[in-house]
Protein backbone atom coordinates (compact mmCIF):
# COMPACT_ATOMS: atom_id res chain seq x y z
CA UNK A 1 0.00 0.00 0.00
CA UNK A 2 1.38 3.39 -1.01
CA UNK A 3 2.30 5.59 1.91
CA UNK A 4 0.68 9.01 1.92
CA UNK A 5 2.50 12.17 2.95
CA UNK A 6 1.27 15.59 3.93
CA UNK A 7 1.98 18.62 1.80
CA UNK A 8 4.38 19.87 4.46
CA UNK A 9 6.31 16.59 4.33
CA UNK A 10 6.47 16.75 0.54
CA UNK A 11 7.72 20.33 0.69
CA UNK A 12 10.45 19.34 3.16
CA UNK A 13 11.42 16.49 0.84
CA UNK A 14 11.57 18.91 -2.10
CA UNK A 15 13.90 21.18 -0.13
CA UNK A 16 16.14 18.21 0.68
CA UNK A 17 16.28 17.23 -3.00
CA UNK A 18 17.22 20.76 -4.04
CA UNK A 19 19.78 21.10 -1.25
CA UNK A 20 21.49 17.89 -2.34
CA UNK A 21 22.01 19.29 -5.86
CA UNK A 22 23.76 22.46 -4.68
CA UNK A 23 23.72 24.23 -8.07
CA UNK A 24 20.90 24.01 -10.62
CA UNK A 25 19.58 25.30 -13.94
CA UNK A 26 15.78 25.55 -14.11
CA UNK A 27 14.01 25.21 -17.46
CA UNK A 28 11.69 28.14 -16.87
CA UNK A 29 8.46 28.72 -18.80
CA UNK A 30 6.79 31.06 -16.34
CA UNK A 31 3.98 28.60 -15.66
CA UNK A 32 2.63 27.58 -12.26
CA UNK A 33 5.01 24.66 -11.77
CA UNK A 34 8.30 26.07 -13.03
CA UNK A 35 7.69 29.35 -11.19
CA UNK A 36 7.11 27.56 -7.91
CA UNK A 37 10.16 25.35 -8.50
CA UNK A 38 12.34 28.36 -9.32
CA UNK A 39 11.15 30.28 -6.27
CA UNK A 40 11.77 27.31 -4.00
CA UNK A 41 15.19 26.64 -5.52
CA UNK A 42 16.17 30.27 -4.94
CA UNK A 43 15.02 30.04 -1.33
CA UNK A 44 17.02 26.87 -0.72
CA UNK A 45 20.10 27.49 -2.90
CA UNK A 46 20.31 31.27 -3.13
CA UNK A 47 22.43 32.49 -6.02
CA UNK A 48 23.36 28.95 -7.10
CA UNK A 49 20.26 28.93 -9.32
CA UNK A 50 19.77 30.18 -12.88
CA UNK A 51 16.53 30.29 -14.87
CA UNK A 52 16.69 29.70 -18.62
CA UNK A 53 13.77 30.59 -20.87
CA UNK A 54 13.83 29.53 -24.51
CA UNK A 55 12.06 31.48 -27.22
CA UNK A 56 10.62 29.36 -30.03
CA UNK A 57 8.02 29.42 -32.79
CA UNK A 58 5.42 27.61 -30.65
CA UNK A 59 5.92 29.61 -27.44
CA UNK A 60 3.88 32.85 -27.62
CA UNK A 61 5.79 36.08 -27.17
CA UNK A 62 3.39 37.08 -24.36
CA UNK A 63 4.39 33.93 -22.42
CA UNK A 64 8.09 34.47 -23.07
CA UNK A 65 7.94 38.08 -21.86
CA UNK A 66 5.94 37.03 -18.82
CA UNK A 67 8.56 34.45 -17.87
CA UNK A 68 11.35 37.02 -18.08
CA UNK A 69 9.31 39.48 -15.99
CA UNK A 70 8.72 36.82 -13.33
CA UNK A 71 12.41 35.93 -13.15
CA UNK A 72 13.26 39.60 -12.71
CA UNK A 73 10.63 40.00 -9.98
CA UNK A 74 12.05 37.03 -8.08
CA UNK A 75 15.55 38.42 -8.33
CA UNK A 76 17.06 35.27 -9.78
CA UNK A 77 19.76 34.99 -12.38
CA UNK A 78 18.22 34.27 -15.76
CA UNK A 79 19.24 33.66 -19.33
CA UNK A 80 17.30 33.99 -22.58
CA UNK A 81 17.97 31.56 -25.39
CA UNK A 82 16.36 30.34 -28.61
CA UNK A 83 15.43 27.01 -30.14
CA UNK A 84 13.65 26.19 -33.42
CA UNK A 85 11.19 23.32 -33.38
CA UNK A 86 10.18 23.94 -37.00
CA UNK A 87 13.71 23.09 -38.11
CA UNK A 88 13.18 19.54 -36.84
CA UNK A 89 11.32 17.36 -39.37
CA UNK A 90 10.46 14.80 -36.68
CA UNK A 91 8.60 17.57 -34.88
CA UNK A 92 7.00 19.13 -37.95
CA UNK A 93 5.44 15.88 -39.22
CA UNK A 94 3.48 15.83 -35.96
CA UNK A 95 3.25 12.18 -35.05
CA UNK A 96 2.18 11.15 -31.52
CA UNK A 97 5.79 11.33 -30.32
CA UNK A 98 6.04 15.00 -31.43
CA UNK A 99 6.57 16.24 -27.89
CA UNK A 100 9.52 13.89 -27.43
CA UNK A 101 11.37 15.47 -30.35
CA UNK A 102 10.55 18.99 -29.15
CA UNK A 103 11.73 18.39 -25.60
CA UNK A 104 14.69 16.28 -26.66
CA UNK A 105 16.00 19.17 -28.76
CA UNK A 106 15.35 21.68 -25.98
CA UNK A 107 17.08 19.61 -23.31
CA UNK A 108 20.07 18.92 -25.55
CA UNK A 109 20.41 22.68 -25.92
CA UNK A 110 20.04 23.24 -22.17
CA UNK A 111 22.61 20.55 -21.45
CA UNK A 112 25.11 22.43 -23.58
CA UNK A 113 24.32 25.68 -21.71
CA UNK A 114 24.50 23.97 -18.33
CA UNK A 115 27.91 22.49 -19.07
CA UNK A 116 29.20 25.81 -20.35
CA UNK A 117 27.91 27.74 -17.33
CA UNK A 118 28.86 25.11 -14.75
CA UNK A 119 25.45 23.84 -13.60
CA UNK A 120 25.48 20.08 -12.96
CA UNK A 121 21.68 19.68 -12.82
CA UNK A 122 18.84 20.71 -15.15
CA UNK A 123 15.38 20.80 -13.59
CA UNK A 124 11.90 20.85 -15.10
CA UNK A 125 8.51 21.49 -13.51
CA UNK A 126 6.83 18.10 -14.03
CA UNK A 127 4.64 17.15 -11.06
CA UNK A 128 2.79 14.11 -9.75
CA UNK A 129 -0.30 14.75 -11.89
CA UNK A 130 1.76 14.69 -15.09
CA UNK A 131 2.12 10.90 -14.97
CA UNK A 132 -1.55 10.40 -15.88
CA UNK A 133 -1.75 11.64 -19.48
CA UNK A 134 0.31 10.71 -22.55
CA UNK A 135 3.47 12.77 -22.13
CA UNK A 136 6.39 11.67 -24.32
CA UNK A 137 8.17 14.87 -23.28
CA UNK A 138 8.83 13.26 -19.91
CA UNK A 139 10.61 10.42 -21.69
CA UNK A 140 12.84 13.02 -23.38
CA UNK A 141 13.61 14.59 -20.01
CA UNK A 142 14.71 11.27 -18.56
CA UNK A 143 16.84 10.43 -21.61
CA UNK A 144 18.63 13.79 -21.29
CA UNK A 145 19.19 13.43 -17.54
CA UNK A 146 16.76 16.20 -16.57
CA UNK A 147 15.44 15.99 -13.00
CA UNK A 148 11.84 16.68 -11.92
CA UNK A 149 12.03 17.56 -8.20
CA UNK A 150 8.31 18.35 -7.86
CA UNK A 151 7.48 14.89 -9.18
CA UNK A 152 10.18 13.27 -7.05
CA UNK A 153 8.70 14.93 -3.97
CA UNK A 154 5.20 13.73 -4.93
CA UNK A 155 3.65 17.20 -5.18
CA UNK A 156 0.37 17.50 -7.09
CA UNK A 157 -0.75 20.45 -9.18
CA UNK A 158 -3.22 21.59 -6.53
CA UNK A 159 -0.59 21.40 -3.80
CA UNK A 160 1.76 23.47 -5.96
CA UNK A 161 -0.97 26.08 -6.47
CA UNK A 162 -1.72 26.17 -2.74
CA UNK A 163 1.95 26.49 -1.81
CA UNK A 164 2.44 29.17 -4.49
CA UNK A 165 -0.39 31.16 -2.95
CA UNK A 166 1.22 30.87 0.48
CA UNK A 167 4.47 32.15 -1.04
CA UNK A 168 2.63 35.09 -2.66
CA UNK A 169 3.54 33.96 -6.17
CA UNK A 170 1.13 35.61 -8.58
CA UNK A 171 1.15 32.51 -10.77
CA UNK A 172 -0.74 30.47 -8.14
CA UNK A 173 -3.97 30.68 -10.16
CA UNK A 174 -2.45 31.07 -13.63
CA UNK A 175 -4.20 28.96 -16.30
CA UNK A 176 -2.41 25.88 -17.58
CA UNK A 177 -0.53 26.31 -20.84
CA UNK A 178 1.00 23.98 -23.41
CA UNK A 179 2.87 24.87 -26.57
CA UNK A 180 0.73 25.86 -29.53
CA UNK A 181 1.63 22.76 -31.53
CA UNK A 182 -0.53 20.71 -29.14
CA UNK A 183 -3.61 22.31 -30.77
CA UNK A 184 -2.95 20.62 -34.13
CA UNK A 185 -4.23 17.04 -34.71
CA UNK A 186 -1.60 14.32 -34.98
CA UNK A 187 -0.64 13.63 -38.59
CA UNK A 188 -1.20 17.23 -39.76
CA UNK A 189 2.09 18.98 -40.47
CA UNK A 190 2.90 21.87 -38.16
CA UNK A 191 3.38 25.09 -40.10
CA UNK A 192 4.26 28.63 -39.09
CA UNK A 193 0.93 29.75 -40.59
CA UNK A 194 -1.08 27.43 -38.33
CA UNK A 195 0.94 28.42 -35.26
CA UNK A 196 0.41 32.12 -36.01
CA UNK A 197 -3.35 31.58 -36.44
CA UNK A 198 -3.56 29.79 -33.10
CA UNK A 199 -1.53 32.46 -31.35
CA UNK A 200 -3.74 35.26 -32.69
CA UNK A 201 -6.96 33.38 -31.92
CA UNK A 202 -6.08 32.47 -28.34
CA UNK A 203 -4.68 35.92 -27.65
CA UNK A 204 -7.97 37.42 -28.84
CA UNK A 205 -10.02 35.20 -26.52
CA UNK A 206 -7.77 35.96 -23.56
CA UNK A 207 -8.18 39.68 -24.19
CA UNK A 208 -11.95 39.18 -24.14
CA UNK A 209 -11.49 37.99 -20.56
CA UNK A 210 -11.69 34.22 -20.86
CA UNK A 211 -9.70 32.45 -18.13
CA UNK A 212 -8.62 29.16 -19.73
CA UNK A 213 -8.74 28.74 -23.51
CA UNK A 214 -7.66 26.36 -26.22
CA UNK A 215 -8.25 26.81 -29.92
CA UNK A 216 -7.88 23.47 -31.70
CA UNK A 217 -6.79 23.75 -35.34
CA UNK A 218 -8.73 21.55 -37.76
CA UNK A 219 -7.55 23.18 -41.01
CA UNK A 220 -10.33 25.65 -41.92
CA UNK A 221 -12.24 24.92 -38.71
CA UNK A 222 -11.36 26.33 -35.27
CA UNK A 223 -12.69 24.39 -32.27
CA UNK A 224 -12.85 26.52 -29.13
CA UNK A 225 -12.46 25.01 -25.67
CA UNK A 226 -13.19 27.11 -22.59
CA UNK A 227 -14.11 26.29 -18.99
CA UNK A 228 -17.71 24.99 -18.65
CA UNK A 229 -18.77 28.09 -16.72
CA UNK A 230 -17.66 30.26 -19.67
CA UNK A 231 -19.48 28.40 -22.45
CA UNK A 232 -22.33 30.91 -22.40
CA UNK A 233 -19.84 33.74 -22.67
CA UNK A 234 -18.66 32.36 -26.02
CA UNK A 235 -22.27 32.42 -27.23
CA UNK A 236 -22.63 35.98 -25.98
CA UNK A 237 -19.55 37.02 -27.97
CA UNK A 238 -20.20 34.73 -30.94
CA UNK A 239 -20.45 37.47 -33.57
CA UNK A 240 -17.27 39.20 -32.40
CA UNK A 241 -15.37 35.92 -32.17
CA UNK A 242 -16.57 34.66 -35.54
CA UNK A 243 -15.62 37.91 -37.26
CA UNK A 244 -12.11 37.93 -35.79
CA UNK A 245 -11.48 34.23 -36.47
CA UNK A 246 -12.51 34.72 -40.11
CA UNK A 247 -9.98 37.56 -40.34
CA UNK A 248 -7.32 35.24 -38.91
CA UNK A 249 -8.06 32.69 -41.63
CA UNK A 250 -10.58 30.19 -40.27
CA UNK A 251 -13.65 29.47 -42.38
CA UNK A 252 -15.67 27.80 -39.64
CA UNK A 253 -15.71 28.37 -35.87
CA UNK A 254 -17.21 25.87 -33.44
CA UNK A 255 -17.56 25.57 -29.66
CA UNK A 256 -16.65 22.28 -27.95
CA UNK A 257 -19.55 21.65 -25.56
CA UNK A 258 -17.43 19.36 -23.41
CA UNK A 259 -15.32 22.38 -22.51
CA UNK A 260 -11.62 22.70 -21.84
CA UNK A 261 -9.71 19.60 -20.84
CA UNK A 262 -6.03 18.77 -20.94
CA UNK A 263 -4.87 16.40 -23.64
CA UNK A 264 -8.05 16.50 -25.73
CA UNK A 265 -5.97 15.86 -28.85
CA UNK A 266 -4.80 12.60 -27.21
CA UNK A 267 -8.37 11.25 -27.14
CA UNK A 268 -7.92 9.88 -30.67
CA UNK A 269 -4.99 7.71 -29.62
CA UNK A 270 -5.77 4.03 -29.16
CA UNK A 271 -5.35 3.00 -25.55
CA UNK A 272 -2.74 0.46 -26.51
CA UNK A 273 -0.52 3.08 -28.15
CA UNK A 274 -0.09 5.19 -25.01
CA UNK A 275 3.38 4.91 -23.54
CA UNK A 276 4.15 4.79 -19.87
CA UNK A 277 5.46 8.15 -18.67
CA UNK A 278 8.16 6.59 -16.58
Amino acid sequence: MEQTHSTAEKLAHLDDILRSMERVLVAFSGGVDSTFLLARAKEVLGDQVIAVTAASETFPTREFNEAIALAQEMGVKYMKTEVSELANENFVKNEPDRCFHCKDGLYQHLNELAQKEGYPFILDGANRDDVGDYRPGMKAARSQGVRSPLLEAGLTKQEIRDLSKEMNLRTWNKPSFACLSSRIPYGKRITQEAIDQLDLAEDFLLKLGFYQVRVRHHEKLARIEVMPNELQKVIDYHETIHKRFKEIGFQYVTLDLQGYRTGSMNEVLAAGSKEQNA
